[in-house]
């Protein structure tokens, strides 16, 4: 009888037991550490350039009438749905309606007037003040609909309005933004620790849908090896741009890591002096394309990190069309094309900027294959001024090596005075549709058709799109794989259970 009542208590301790334990595994973290390079300066994104205000409070703290999705598609935010008048002029926006800021002050058609009022002012501090260039009026229709018109059509104002300086603030708290940055977002900032850290909270009363996370801390760790070892120990759960990326392998192998790697808005191109013999030639820039082998230069300057691109758009955009195959690396190819230039003996600048990665050390690795097809270099290593001012205003190059991070950018091949000195009747046509355009699927083809003008124009050689390579918690998830903007969005992150 002893014997039963012991068996019964064992029992009954492990059925506890085994009642406890699904309890007890069952919570999942809903902290997280991010690890980022820089430190933001303020944390105001509508008076700032720096990437790394939106790094913090894109998506998170703030958020704008549109935002920008993590393929890089433009989905609603603010606004929840728009209207676009025939002649591509007004655009009317139905707010989300229940929003508040913050501070508890309501979110309302007030605040977006305030807002695109004041980033388009004449004494603006906003570093992007050009995406409000074509905003003629803001109108208030009744407090959930707000009417913008344009002075001409712009097909990409809706892309605009995602911009991180775009993003709607209010008039009770827009002068404080700084440092005590209030918006209507899913986190509520809560403390700042100069040089080490900020701190955000869950929004309990946030309009749209709850985040799983109730705390994130930014921490800043700009030295590789201090990143390393951060992550290594496990002091921070995510590193999304991790600054060492030559020691990626060793998270790869460890089962406590996942190492993401995806791409950002960042075109790396050897760009050419189009304007200037012989490289007016088509057939010299073709040949000079087919010399170049994209995967030598991205894993011998990137460590392999690095998406080949064959055109000027991004990898990541549902609209980029892959074009590296009319570009391939085909060394004999490019000498035939030269004998055809009748082309010989060419020898060509080549003027860095200083990147060490890319720029210098892909340099090395490109002046080699050009001399393999015959093409001497003379290369020049210049600072960022000299290179700003001898390459990109003066234009005194044949070719150089240089990313180009905005978002979207194509429309520079429409410039004639940019420096690489392109002119195409065709490709400002198709600039020109795009902005009388607002249809999504007409905007497609003429993205699709921009693409592919210049790469068949070779007006540069498409290299590569910069890397987002990152490690986290393999417990971890939610957060973006891709860049389409300057952003760590925390809305869809949680945990294993």
């Amino acid at each position: 009888m002893r014997k039963s009542l012991v068996m019964l208590a064992v029992a009954g301790a492990l059925a506890l037991s085994t009642a406890m334990t699904p309890v007890a595994f069952a919570a999942a973290r809903t902290d997280i550490k991010v690890g980022l390079v820089l430190e933001p300066p303020n944390l105001d994104p509508t008076a700032g350039a720096a990437a790394a205000i939106d790094e913090v409070v894109y998506a998170n703290v703030f958020e704008g009438l549109t935002r920008f999705a993590p393929d890089g598609s433009i989905v609603p935010a603010l606004a929840k749905t728009w209207d676009i008048s025939e002649d591509g002029l007004t655009y009317t926006f139905h707010l989300a309606e229940g929003v508040k800021f913050h501070d508890g002050t309501t979110f309302d058609a007030e605040d977006v007037k305030f807002s695109l009022d004041r980033a388009r002012a004449e004494g603006s501090t906003n570093a992007q003040k050009a995406l409000f260039a074509d905003i003629a009026s803001v109108d208030v229709v009744d407090p959930a609909t707000v009417k913008v018109t344009l002075s001409k059509p712009n097909g990409n104002f809706l892309f605009n309005m995602a911009w991180g300086d775009a993003v709607i603030v209010a008039p009770e708290s827009a002068a404080d933004n700084a440092t005590k940055p209030v918006g209507t977002g899913p986190f509520k900032f809560d403390s700042w620790v100069q040089g080490d850290h900020i701190d955000l909270v869950k929004n309990p009363d946030y309009w749209g849908t709850p985040v799983k996370l109730d705390k994130a801390t930014f921490k800043f760790i700009s030295d590789p090896t201090a990143a390393f070892a951060a992550v290594m120990a496990e002091d921070v759960d995510a590193f999304p741009n991790f600054p060492a990326p030559e020691t990626l392998d060793q998270f790869k192998s460890d089962p406590r890591f996942t190492v993401v790697v995806g791409s950002t808005e960042g075109e790396t191109i050897l760009a050419m002096n189009n304007a200037k013999p012989p490289l007016d030639n088509i057939k010299v820039r073709e040949a000079i394309a087919h010399a170049v082998d994209r995967k030598a230069v991205i894993d011998g300057a990137m460590f392999g990190y690095g998406t080949p691109i064959g055109t000027h758009f991004a990898p990541h955009n549902p609209d980029y069309v892959d074009l590296t195959a009319l570009s391939n690396y085909d060394p004999e190819k490019s000498k035939a094309l030269l004998a055809e230039a009748g082309v010989k003996d060419l020898t060509l600048s080549l003027k860095l900027p200083p990147v060490e990665g890319y720029a210098r050390k892909g340099g090395e690795i490109i002046a080699q294959q050009l001399a393999a097809v015959g093409i001497k270099t003379e290369t020049t290593n210049l600072e960022w001024a000299q290179w700003l001012s001898e390459v990109f205003t003066n234009k005194n190059f044949d070719l150089t090596i240089i990313s180009h991070t905005e978002p979207l950018d194509i429309n520079i091949y429409g410039r004639d005075d940019y420096y690489f000195g392109y002119k195409s009747d065709a490709f400002k046509k198709i600039m020109a549709d795009l902005d009388n355009t607002t249809d999504p699927a007409k905007r497609s083809e003429l993205w699709k058709a921009a693409q592919t003008q210049i790469a068949n124009d070779f007006v540069n050689v498409y290299l590569f799109e910069l890397a987002k390579a990152g490690v986290q918690n393999a417990k971890l998830h939610g957060l973006w794989e891709n860049a389409p903007t300057q952003a760590t969005d925390l809305t869809a992150v949680y945990w294993d259970e």
